[in-house]
């Protein structure tokens, strides 16, 4: 991608300079403000931050935009796609025609660790993403993700025995945990503040799209002998397309700028090769004012984030207090309303209803995931439009309603399938309305970016350690009191979600991430 004749010079400095390799150096940052950004000035600067004038918009190209954006949001692909191809490799493990392989006679155990073998491993992955992720930056990370997809894809197809194949898994999950931590980061520092709501929010999009690949993958292979191979194979030359794109993207201007500050390398060839990586994100359309955006970054960062580096203890004290209540607290949500367990019931409310297309569950998995598709598209066209509270506050309040339609009818009402079947396509709609894209969304952008790293880490292991807890309690919750008054529980936790989201969640549409670390927490 060509750069701005303004930035060339920069971009040539600093083509061969890697900014983590730390080296001592003083900070004296000169900024747009014309002030100094030494530990001096930012113990002094009491001017209001970021409200002096509103900021310009910001200048890029669509397709320089968007490329940031694709190949991470592979990391998402891959994600979507190991959940759709797991329930089809799982019967095609299992044949005794089919398998092609001798140990073919799994326990439910051994069943269950295969299905949520990545699901381990993501929350490995998310305790490994706290303490390297700020070292190896956006980018490296999502690269090293890529890796890890591409080996545990490789060692699950081709395993010659169980333990071999847990291992795989495992290590496949690892690759998601940080994919889907470092994925929605990069491109929330990446993207121009018009489109970042729509360009995280598609990363959900790309979930569904993986999930959807894989339900037709599954139900084209689960007939053919060893086709669970063929399965997870599929997964090898998606991981290879991510690993190249990220190796050829750039690193993130903010965070480069954050080691700046932070007196991790030269400020001056910290500051030139961000103004290059700049050029690159926003391509011809940025034209001479890459330096002035680098330079505004830069005054803000050091007014907001002071020089030194994070420590743990910082998490959970003022801002990001604030910020891990705001994206923990989403995330948690997100799962405690059901969403994992309510579509276990997808087959079988069809099947009650007498929809015999749907009495296949590979089926009305696929037609499931069509809806999340179009419902989440949808969420995409409005976000930075509409905004994020209007979303979750309607989108939630639908849950609930949803929650205690299905509880009805499995308690008094199971002679009125038509309840249980809208009441399922009114939660997966209302679900990718609100707490599917713009729970990731919210997290990505509300942390300050001294804590980003490891607040995402700690709301990515949120995510996924509620989500395994979800799905084993639910068998044993519904054996106890009933699958009714499991979805009334659901829709109980849901109402409480609506009071968290009116009372707590900020609105950021529009807004650049200093202006929400300055205005917002």
């Amino acid at each position: 991608m060509a750069y701005p004749d303004s930035a060339a010079a920069a971009a040539t400095a600093s083509a061969s300079y890697d900014p983590e390799q730390p080296t001592a150096s003083p900070i004296p940052i000169t900024t747009a403000r014309g002030k100094s950004s030494s530990g001096e000035m930012m113990e002094s600067a009491q001017e209001p931050l970021l409200n002096e004038e509103p900021r310009q918009s910001e200048k890029y190209s669509l397709l320089a935009a968007i490329l940031p954006f694709l190949f991470p949001a592979f990391g998402g692909l891959l994600y979507g796609y190991d959940i759709g191809a797991t329930s089809s490799a799982t019967i095609s493990i299992q044949s005794p025609t089919l398998s092609g392989i001798s140990w073919y006679q799994l326990s439910s155990v051994q069943v269950g660790l295969i299905t949520s073998g990545s699901l381990y491993g993501a929350l490995a992955g998310s305790v490994l993403a706290f303490n390297v992720a700020d070292f190896l930056g956006r980018r490296k990370e999502l690269i090293f993700s890529s890796v890890l997809y591409l080996v545990g894809a490789l060692v699950t197809a081709l395993a010659p025995n169980f333990v071999v194949m847990v291992i795989g898994r495992l290590v496949y999950g690892i690759g998601i945990g940080l994919a889907m931590h470092a994925a929605p980061m990069y491109i929330a520092e990446t993207a121009p503040s018009q489109i970042r709501g729509q360009l995280i929010s598609l990363k959900e999009f790309f979930i569904v799209i993986g999930m959807l690949l894989g339900y037709l993958v599954g139900s084209l292979l689960v007939e053919a002998v060893s086709g669970w191979r063929y399965m997870y194979g599929v997964s090898v030359p998606l991981a290879l397309i991510m690993g190249i794109g990220m190796w050829w993207l750039p690193a993130s201007p903010r965070w480069i700028l954050l080691r700046a500050i932070q007196g991790k390398g030269k400020l001056h060839d910290l500051r030139e090769f961000a103004i290059s990586c700049l050029c690159r994100l926003r391509g011809r359309a940025i034209g001479d004012s890459a330096p002035q955006q680098v330079d505004e970054i830069l005054s803000e960062l050091s007014q907001l984030s002071g020089e030194k580096e994070a420590t743990t203890a910082e998490m959970f004290q003022g801002k990001c207090l604030k910020a891990l209540t705001i994206g923990a607290g989403l995330i948690l949500f997100q799962q405690l309303t059901g969403q994992p367990s309510v579509l276990y019931y997808a087959a079988a409310i069809f099947q009650t209803a007498g929809f015999s297309a749907a009495s296949d569950a590979t089926r009305a998995s696929i037609f499931l995931a069509l809806l999340k598709l179009i419902i989440t598209g949808l969420a995409v066209l409005v976000v930075d439009r509409v905004g994020r509270r209007p979303l979750l506050l309607g989108g939630v309040s639908g849950m609930v309603i949803s929650l205690f339609l299905l509880g009805s009818y499995y308690t008094f009402l199971d002679d009125v399938p038509a309840v249980a079947v809208v009441g399922l396509l009114v939660y997966v709609g209302c679900y990718q309305l609100s707490f599917g894209p713009i729970g990731w969304l919210m997290i990505s952008e509300i942390f300050p970016l001294r804590l980003r790293g490891r607040g995402m880490s700690i709301a990515v292991l949120v995510n996924f350690g509620t989500n395994a807890l979800v799905t084993f309690a639910f068998s044993p919750l519904e054996d106890l009191v009933g699958a009714g008054s499991v979805f009334f529980i659901f829709g109980g936790i849901a109402v409480v979600s609506v009071i968290f989201i009116f009372f707590v969640i900020p609105e950021t549409k529009g807004l650049t991430l200093e202006e929400i670390e300055a205005n917002l927490l």
